[in-house]
């Protein structure tokens, strides 16, 4: 019995030692661009929260899971932000979260990774690749990432003629370290 003690306490102490410390995001920015009518609008959303387990030296125990509120949208036209809220665009009433979860990471080399993550809007997900870098400081981190999507694939806007359907989209994180338990 003392054998099986002895095992199990060695066992909680291994799985302690390589437990991540759970990272909490103390600044965020999602932005984005699009064309229309030949000009590039730029936008952003706030209200960006979620779990964030990123350890560069266990990357495959990693898992990143955020959402974004769909109401935060700004263009700095309030007029517009208001359509982009409606049904015919991002449907904020009914979905009123953008959601991003980690489905596995890659190192490429020095602070630059890459993320498969499941991206959902508007009830819609697709896998996206977010080539992203990471870089420690402490007990502090910080993470940049861009990549681009297909507005149509998630039924954002509809068909249009004027309105590109690439969209660019740029998310920056900050994040502190603290106890996983809290």
């Amino acid at each position: 019995m003392k054998k099986y003690f002895t095992a199990i306490i060695l066992l909680l102490t291994t799985i302690t030692a390589f437990a991540q410390a759970k990272q909490t995001i103390t600044k965020s920015s999602v932005k984005f661009q699009i064309k229309n009518l030949g000009v590039t609008i730029e936008g952003g959303f706030g209200g960006v929260k979620g779990d964030i387990l990123f350890d560069p030296q266990h990357i495959d125990a990693s898992n990143i899971g955020v959402f974004i509120d769909t109401k935060t949208i700004n263009t700095d036209n309030d007029t517009r932000d208001n359509h982009l809220r409606s049904d015919s665009y991002f449907d904020a009433e009914k979905y009123p979260a953008i959601t991003m979860k980690s489905v596995s990471f890659r190192h490429k080399s020095g602070d630059n990774y890459s993320g498969i993550f499941s991206l959902t809007i508007k009830d819609k997900t697709n896998q996206v690749e977010l080539p992203f870098t990471y870089a420690e400081t402490g007990n502090t981190a910080a993470s940049k990432g861009t990549l681009k999507i297909k507005r149509t694939d998630y039924g954002v806007g509809g068909k249009s003629l004027v309105m590109s359907n690439d969209v660019t989209i740029t998310i920056e994180v900050d994040t502190s370290k603290g106890d996983i338990s809290k």
